[in-house]
């Protein structure tokens, strides 16, 4: 490769005052086309659907492309060597790129969560295990806010190839709380007190209706499970106020919530 140092001393040699005043004026040139074009593609972007951070992030790019574009155009018209220079600049983004790879992954990925809107600032979704209410949207990473307390930091390249729930989009979500009963409990006893205990519940939406179940006999116990619906800002209340309120039911309706258990019968010996 050419020393840098020597190739522009001797183009800077060769330069002349008019060859000067002609750069000047292709580079004022370049530069109004360039503003030119800009304002003109941010009216084509305003009339997309795009999300507006990714009109943002086009136009800076494409802003980007233009001026390395003028910079080549104005070292045409001084005379320097392209040659030379494109393979400096090439070198340079291969070296970039190599060290930010990760880097332009997560950028990726963001454009792809941008675009394709899987969620939204405010919903509540479960991905990689970690449940939270998205709390900012960028282009190497997003912030998620657990139940808790905790601000999580998920990479955007793992969060667009990863499976994800959305709990907010639909704008409802299911409710399903699991209790037992005794083997003695009358099926219709145990329904009823359920019943009773989803009608203490507020909060919870008509539409589906809240059913009642029985899902499952075990060693000790019969089991219920108890469906309803509440929207997700909702969810956790009726939630943890259902649970509450089907153990003041059971007790209401004298049913027994059991436990696992162990029953001994002792036969004596006839003989």
């Amino acid at each position: 490769m050419p020393d840098l140092t020597s190739l522009f001393t001797d183009t800077l040699a060769k330069f002349s005052f008019r060859a000067v005043l002609s750069a000047a004026a292709t580079l004022l040139i370049c530069l109004v086309a360039v503003h030119l074009l800009g304002k003109l593609l941010r009216r084509l972007l305003a009339r997309t659907k795009l999300d507006e951070r990714i009109q943002k992030y086009l136009l800076a790019g494409v802003k980007l492309i233009l001026y390395i574009v003028t910079v080549l155009i104005v070292a045409e018209s001084l005379n320097i060597p392209m040659t030379s220079l494109v393979a400096l600049l090439s070198v340079g983004s291969l070296g970039v790129t190599l060290a930010a790879e990760d880097i332009l992954g997560n950028v990726a990925g963001g454009l792809v969560i941008l675009s394709a809107h899987p969620f939204s600032i405010g919903d509540y979704v479960e991905v990689g295990g970690v449940a939270g209410t998205v709390h900012e949207i960028s282009l190497n990473h997003t912030k998620l806010v657990t139940p808790d307390g905790h601000l999580v930091m998920l990479p955007n390249k793992e969060l667009a190839s990863s499976q994800m729930t959305n709990y907010t989009v639909l704008g409802r979500r299911r409710v399903v709380q699991r209790v037992t009963a005794s083997y003695d409990a009358p099926t219709e006893t145990v329904k009823a007190a359920c019943r009773r205990a989803l009608e203490q519940t507020e909060n919870l939406l008509e539409d589906p209706a809240p059913t009642v179940y029985l899902t499952a006999y075990k060693e000790s116990s019969i089991e219920y499970t108890v469906y309803c619906w509440a929207t997700p800002e909702n969810w956790w209340g009726a939630y943890l106020a259902l649970g509450e309120h089907l153990r003041d039911a059971f007790r209401e309706y004298g049913v027994e919530m059991t436990y696992n258990h162990l029953n001994v019968h002792i036969i004596e010996n006839q003989s």
